[in-house]
């Protein structure tokens, strides 16, 4: 082989094992001017030997550009001497197609911003001269993040509480058929999204959310009944917990009048077959499966429009109670005639015995049936998963029935 086609040969080797790898799409970002000619490029021929080889100035430049996680949206922007000369966008990861460096001008560079929901954005500038080869922006989560959502919706009356990681900044929208929140610079947690998907009441027909960038949006759509309640919003800061409360309230236009004077018709209807028997068999079966630090701060007082009711209800109980007296499941007893005893129970009212079948049957009187378990739901388990509660109720009515399985066959082996 004669030294000249050998060196043509070994140039053209050269050239092609200089392309980096490609990943994912190709995207080209090669504005239509060519930027003037400078010192940089007259140059080239000579300092082309000492940089990289014959490529180095004349050769499509290319850079990898992936993010982690991956998936992410790109903004490409081509930017020379502070003014854009192109855009695209693509998904992570791709591979980046720029102007050969002979083309491109001493400050030309390329703005590469990472957009992934549920996560800060990222941000990369990029000279096109310079010898990148990749580009990897690893995205950091949002620094707040939703851990549940809670709906209490009783007599006439509702709540919609969003708890996070620190105090929100929040936008509120309404609609024709409900209202919008915004929680700016807010992910979604895992949990989240249990306390979300098929949460609905008297009040609320449905919840959606949508992460958008960084923004989580949350659209609540309300039923007639809820048309014309007044909707407020309040914060609120848990110490113990470390978690945030934002809270908007749904108050009827009445203030909630019409709606005390049925609970406590309801109250009197209840009589002591709704606690005693087999129903203390699903009362049981209840506070064993959920957690008892959770079903204390759903029940204690907290300020909520529900303290009244529930106070109301625990009061009624000690009136069916043998003695006038609530018990607890360590055995104390409570008379709930005398008001200090009666804060004594309300604040401790998940080791009350047959407290949460009385709550049960109290809804029943105010509530359609096909709103009774998710009324029961946001009264006892507000941050427990729909599914989640489902499961726990149908386990303790099957405890129920068995119970009442049981005495029908023993009343007939008794005949």
């Amino acid at each position: 082989m004669t030294p000249r086609p050998f060196l043509a040969f070994l140039l053209a080797i050269a050239l092609l094992t200089s392309f980096p790898a490609t990943a994912g799409e190709r995207v080209e970002l090669i504005p239509e001017e060519v930027a003037a000619l400078n010192a940089g490029t007259a140059f080239a021929p000579l300092t082309g030997f000492f940089l990289g080889g014959p490529g180095y100035w004349y050769r499509a430049r290319e850079i990898e550009i992936e993010t982690v996680p991956p998936g992410a949206v790109l903004d490409l922007f081509y930017v020379r001497a502070s003014f854009q000369k192109a855009y695209e966008q693509a998904d992570a990861p791709i591979t980046l197609v720029l102007p050969s460096r002979s083309q491109a001008g001493p400050r030309d560079s390329i703005t590469i911003r990472a957009m992934l929901d549920g996560y800060q954005q990222g941000k990369v500038r990029v000279p096109v001269r310079s010898r990148t080869k990749k580009v990897v922006i690893e995205l950091e989560p949002l620094a707040n993040s939703l851990l549940a959502i809670t709906h209490r919706s009783f007599a006439g009356r509702g709540t919609l509480a969003f708890l996070t990681k620190e105090a929100l900044t929040f936008r509120i929208k309404e609609r024709d058929d409900g209202f919008s929140v915004v929680l700016v610079d807010t992910g979604k947690s895992p949990e989240a999204a249990g306390t979300i998907e098929g949460t609905s009441s008297s009040l609320i027909e449905s919840l959606r959310e949508r992460q958008i960038g960084q923004d989580l949006m949350v659209r609540a759509v309300l039923r007639a009944a809820a048309a014309e309640s007044t909707v407020r919003s309040r914060q609120n800061h848990d110490a113990v917990r470390g978690v945030h409360t934002f809270a908007i309230d749904l108050v009827p236009a009445d203030g909630g009048v019409e709606a005390v004077n049925r609970a406590k018709a309801a109250l009197a209807r209840i009589g002591r077959g709704d606690v005693s028997g087999c129903v203390l068999a699903f009362d049981t079966s209840l506070r064993e499966q959920l957690e008892l630090a959770a079903l204390n701060r759903a029940l204690a007082p907290d300020g909520s429009f529900t303290d009244p009711f529930l106070r109301a209800a625990m009061k009624r109980l000690g009136e069916l109670s043998p003695g006038g007296a609530v018990t607890l499941t360590d055995g104390s007893s409570y008379r709930t005639s005398a008001p200090i005893e009666l804060m004594a129970a309300s604040t401790q009212g998940a080791q009350v015995k047959g407290y949460l079948a009385f709550l049960r049957a109290f809804i029943a009187e105010l509530e359609s049936p096909s709103r009774r378990r998710s009324t029961l739901r946001g009264l006892v388990a507000p941050e427990l998963g729909v599914d989640q509660f489902d499961a726990v109720v149908e386990l303790a009515e099957t405890r129920e029935r068995s119970c009442l399985a049981g005495k029908s066959t023993d009343a007939v082996e008794q005949l």
